[in-house]
């Protein structure tokens, strides 16, 4: 029964919060968002004392729940062991803890966000390894789907779907969430939850707390007759049958060994009875040993980047009677940070680069960040859109504190960047036409027009930025209709303010 009640909310979990990443409607996050704002390091990030006490309190409790119900990269290994090892009754056997490299890699991680390597910190979160992989691998499965269906629907005159684009937001993040995604199922087909107990830092520090929970499985040492039937259904090879223990920094409370011993000799069970004081404290022992894959795969990926970093430029044709030349980004000075997030240095010390908001985001605006400093991290470009001041979809999913949440009227009073204008490319000077199309589609009238030539008033028209009402939207940027360099393009401020 605990093993069907485990799988049952494990499945609801994951599917939910794999939803919460492949959907590009926001639709969900207004009844399932929480579940991204309960994961354990984005909590951390964010200070929230109360899921962080939650969490603490599950696992003093009954064990390592977390990472078999709650964390999605252990559902996610769960279902891919299963996979991996399905045609075996009993895959698995107990092999020795590598303790050293789980604290190795802890430490690594604390070191890491004390000196603002937060790339790092972002390649080993568990959460955010998963929320790259949703959303590089799975979500543009979801949107072919649905273009699909959206197809269908118009050849039978409805309307149920509608179309949406599929485009590359980072190539070296792609790369980063494959490589990670290949690692991760390599170490769970072959052996189980081997990433959760030798890498995963979040791992390390439930597992120490689990040695003190409550409740967790206990071998009854009078029953047991060392068939090892346990042990090789434990996905964390943590049961040493030889010596009736189980490493409880291990288990992740899976309870799959329960209901397979025939002798009825391993429960979950509260910890501190008088019939588990019985039980000898010897450390856990075994003479099996697992093969552990070296996590420099992501390093070797990153390799490919220079290769294919120039992309062909795609040319999308009027009516077979002009071109059009995508947009460029151009090279802003300072990176543009999304409005709640109040400055770049904000950003990027909580941010876990889960791309949960660049999921969310409708306009197509965000995208994952290539500089080093803030790697994968997401920044704000208007290529394919601009940053309506009436969406307020990062702040609300942010499950981290990296982008805080604000309302549309905070929002139309931030400034996040200023727009600036660009002479050599403006279409009146270099084509001699009207145009005046930042200044008609500034939300907030930063623009205006004035004569090209100072005294003529009849002079063709070219804008002027208000910088101090201008708050870097990038409707401006978006709709100057001059290729491949818009003519007005937005710069990022280091630190938002109110205006």
């Amino acid at each position: 029964m605990l093993r069907k009640i485990r799988r049952i909310l494990a499945a609801i979990c994951f599917l939910l919060i794999t939803l919460l990443f492949v959907d590009f409607t926001g639709i969900l996050h207004l009844w399932f968002g929480w579940l991204a704002k309960i994961q354990f390091l984005p909590a951390v990030l964010a200070l929230n004392a109360g899921v962080i006490l939650f969490l603490v309190l599950l696992t003093l409790v009954g064990s390592r729940i977390y990472c078999s119900v709650i964390c999605p990269l252990g559902v996610f290994q769960d279902i891919v062991a299963r996979i991996g090892k399905g045609k075996k009754k009993m895959p698995y056997t107990y092999s020795k803890p590598k303790s050293w490299l789980r604290y190795v890699m802890l430490i690594l991680l604390v070191v890491a966000f004390i000196a603002g390597i937060h790339a790092f910190v972002a390649l080993l979160d568990p959460y955010g390894i998963y929320g790259r992989m949703a959303n590089n691998v799975f979500q543009p499965v979801w949107i072919w789907g649905n273009n699909l269906l959206a197809t269908i629907a118009e050849r039978i005159d409805s309307y149920a779907f509608y179309r949406t684009d599929v485009w590359l937001k980072s190539l070296p993040t792609f790369i980063i969430a494959i490589a990670m995604a290949v690692l991760v199922i390599v170490l769970a087909w072959r052996n189980g939850r081997t990433y959760c107990n030798t890498i995963c830092p979040v791992g390390t520090i439930l597992g120490f707390l689990s040695r003190f929970s409550l409740f967790r499985i206990s071998i009854d040492k009078e029953k047991c007759n060392k068939c090892t039937l346990c042990a090789r259904n434990c996905k964390a090879s943590c049961i040493d049958t030889d010596n009736y223990q189980v490493d409880h920094s291990r288990c992740v409370a899976c309870m799959n060994c329960i209901g397979k011993c025939k002798k009825d000799a391993i429960h979950y069970r509260f910890a501190y009875s008088k019939k588990a004081e019985n039980q000898p404290a010897a450390q856990p022992k075994g003479e099996n040993r697992r093969e552990f894959l070296a996590s420099s795969l992501l390093l070797l990926t990153s390799s490919l980047q220079a290769q294919v970093a120039e992309k062909a430029e795609k040319i999308k044709m009027d009516g077979g009677l002009a071109d059009i030349i995508e947009k460029k980004a151009p090279k802003r000075q300072t990176p543009i940070t999304p409005p709640g997030s109040q400055s770049a240095r904000n950003m990027q010390q909580h941010c876990t680069a889960c791309q949960l908001c660049v999921s969310a985001c409708p306009n197509e605006v965000l995208r994952p960040s290539q500089s080093l400093d803030t790697f994968m991290q997401p920044t704000m470009s208007y290529e394919r859109g601009y940053c309506r001041p009436e969406c307020t979809k990062c702040s609300e999913v942010c499950p981290a504190g990296a982008i805080l949440k604000i309302d549309k009227a905070e929002k139309s009073s931030i400034q996040i960047g200023h727009a600036v204008w660009i002479k050599d490319y403006c279409i009146p000077l270099t084509d001699k036409q009207e145009c005046g199309n930042c200044a008609r589609h500034c939300p907030v009238n930063a623009i205006s027009m004035i004569p090209s030539e100072p005294g003529n008033p009849d002079s063709l028209k070219i804008p002027a930025v208000n910088t101090e009402r201008c708050i870097g939207c990038g409707a401006c940027e978006n709709l100057c209709p001059a290729r491949p360099l818009s003519a007005i393009y937005v710069e990022g401020h280091e630190h938002h303010r109110v205006i």
